[in-house]
């Protein structure tokens, strides 16, 4: 029998102590049919928050707490807090610059989540945005692979990426998608409000994501292989806003 996460939350009353303290759960697993007792009261209470709720098979659960008592239910606590999309135009605004955004779509790989956080630290970015669904969380494996910068980025976590597109083009943010077949990364002004999309690392920025997007952006490829990886291309994309932001000249 394998031991449990250290950011697992296992039981009833354990749950419940971490909701009633405050603190921050990135997701709560109950075994599947199980809602007698307080575990109605418990869902209720983390959808209320905003919490995930997954409902798992009771042996994966088992397994998953390594043999503890779980009495049907475990949550995993998140490393930080979550943010919400105000916090990063607020940031902007305390620093006096136009928002620079980074769009998480569907980045399943924590350390490639953890990875774009601690750039996006690094380049002066405002904020991260993720989905709540089929996307890597603020796990604790996020938040070491971040190098801390998970204390100093705020993460909004949104139902719908391409909603949450649309609404940030009603606060004049313009877009840029990571893509296959798309302009030159280096040839494109990142001047204005920024939201820099990233894809999954299997299947890239989604259809209808990559539709509301204002510019397609891609790197050359020398090699024979023809994608980079998703934190990695974030990197790059990143320290060319910051660049241009900061007027730096490329060498002609």
């Amino acid at each position: 029998m394998t031991s449990p996460r250290e950011d697992l939350i296992i039981g009833r009353n354990a749950v419940s102590e971490a909701l009633r303290s405050g603190r921050a759960i990135d997701t709560l697993l109950v075994s599947r049919g199980e809602r007698n007792g307080s575990i109605g009261r418990i869902i209720a209470e983390c959808r209320d928050k905003g919490v995930v709720i997954k409902e798992v098979d009771r042996k994966k659960l088992d397994l998953m707490c390594g043999g503890a008592v779980h009495q049907g239910v475990a949550a995993y606590a998140a490393s930080h807090e979550y943010s919400s999309v105000e916090d990063i135009f607020a940031l902007a605004e305390e620093r006096g610059e136009k928002p620079f955004v980074i769009i998480c779509d569907e980045l399943e790989d924590p350390h490639n989540l953890g990875a774009v956080l601690r750039t996006a630290e690094a380049t002066g970015a405002h904020g991260v945005i993720i989905p709540k669904r089929r996307n890597a969380s603020l796990s604790y494996v996020v938040g070491k692979a971040s190098a801390g910068a998970v204390e100093y980025v705020p993460v909004a976590r949104v139902a719908n990426i391409a909603q949450t597109i649309d609404e940030l083009k009603e606060r004049g943010v313009w877009f840029y998608a990571a893509d296959m077949d798309g302009e030159n990364w280096c040839s494109v002004d990142y001047d204005g409000a920024v939201g820099l999309v990233i894809g999954s690392e299997g299947r890239g920025v989604s259809r209808l994501v990559r539709e509301k997007c204002d510019f397609i952006v891609s790197m050359p490829m020398k090699g024979r292989i023809n994608s980079l990886n998703a934190s990695v291309a974030a990197g790059v994309l990143m320290y060319e806003v910051a660049r241009q932001r900061a007027g730096i000249k490329a060498k002609g």
